[in-house]
């Protein structure tokens, strides 16, 4: 009798530089007050919020007696619209500010 193990067909490999791009990766287009932090040109959404907290770190925005908060300068004020936010809401803020590039999907 045969090894039943050996006669299952494999699985494909997983394509490393193939297949759809996830909710990550997919070039978005930030708004125009967005881009005064991080840059004009498409990016995509895990790429703008590293420029985002580049930015907050840079420019030392991170409220030193809660560090989860984020006190925002005037670029960012116009993002958020307040003066503060968690790093929790930052992303909601975000993505208010993060358009699909036309012809995407």
């Amino acid at each position: 009798m045969a090894n039943k193990t050996a006669e299952k067909p494999k699985k494909p490999a997983a394509k490393a530089d193939g297949g759809k791009p996830n909710a990550l990766q997919k070039p978005l287009t930030p708004s125009e007050e967005l881009s005064a932090v991080v840059g004009a040109g498409p990016l995509p959404r895990g790429e703008v919020v590293s420029k985002v907290w580049d930015y907050i770190k840079s420019n030392n925005l991170q409220n030193p007696e809660n560090r989860r908060e984020i006190l925002a300068d005037d670029k960012l004020r116009k993002v958020f619209d307040k003066d503060k936010v968690t790093m929790f809401e930052m992303n909601k803020h975000l993505a208010q500010h993060l358009l699909i590039r036309p012809g995407r999907s």
